[in-house]
């Protein structure tokens, strides 16, 4: 299909994030790269575990002491809606309605800053009482790893705000569609990975 093909909802193809051949191309470029990133976080999920709670003598530190539940369950809340409010991005995106796409992809991203803020609260608590990256082995995987996933949260913000002011007068075309489709991949990706984070760093934490 032509790029600059004008569409219409009744001739907007059902699956507009692989109707090119470029398209497809960099579906499998963008899933080598999560392959990767996989690969990176099973490594500092690795790191983290058998590190955790190991410190020098007199550590005053541990997993239980540390942390607190309810504000973990509340950025898991507002991470995994933003991946519920991207699918209502990516339902819009097929029906080509560009208006509603925006709007959900809007609030995705505000689902998404919330949580980041409330990481680096979270962040800022724990330095404050004395648990620092250079504290300990154990601190050290543990801010490498939920960093790092901060990092690509981070990342995914600057992606779907860019997407959205450079195109917000282009409308839906063949070309940014997959553009907006692979955003929507990889903020899934890293929700998952938050769900092991949660799982593996906070719950099993706090249970021991």
């Amino acid at each position: 299909m032509d790029l600059n093909t004008k569409f219409t909802p009744e001739t907007w193809p059902a699956h507009p994030e692989r109707a090119t051949l470029e398209a497809k191309n960099k579906f499998v470029g963008f899933w080598l790269f999560l392959g990767g990133e996989t690969i990176l976080f099973a490594t500092l999920f690795a790191t983290y575990m058998a590190l955790k709670n190991k410190g020098p003598s007199g550590f005053g530190f541990t997993t239980q002491e540390l942390y607190t539940l309810p504000l973990v369950f509340v950025m898991t809340m507002l991470l995994l809606t933003s991946s519920l409010t991207s699918v209502y991005a990516m339902y819009h995106l097929k029906s080509f309605n560009f208006k509603k796409m925006q709007l959900w992809l809007g609030i995705t991203a505000l689902l998404g800053l919330g949580f980041l803020m409330l990481e680096v609260y979270e962040f800022s608590h724990y330095v404050q009482l004395g648990f620092t990256f250079s504290n300990s082995a154990f601190s050290s995987a543990f801010y490498t790893l939920v960093g790092t996933h901060g990092f690509h949260v981070a990342v995914g913000l600057v992606w779907i705000t860019l997407l959205i002011f450079r195109n917000s007068k282009r409308g839906l075309n063949l070309y940014n569609a997959t553009k907006y489709y692979t955003f929507s991949l990889y903020w899934h990706f890293i929700d998952v990975v938050w769900v092991f984070i949660f799982t593996v760093v906070y719950l099993m934490g706090v249970i021991g």
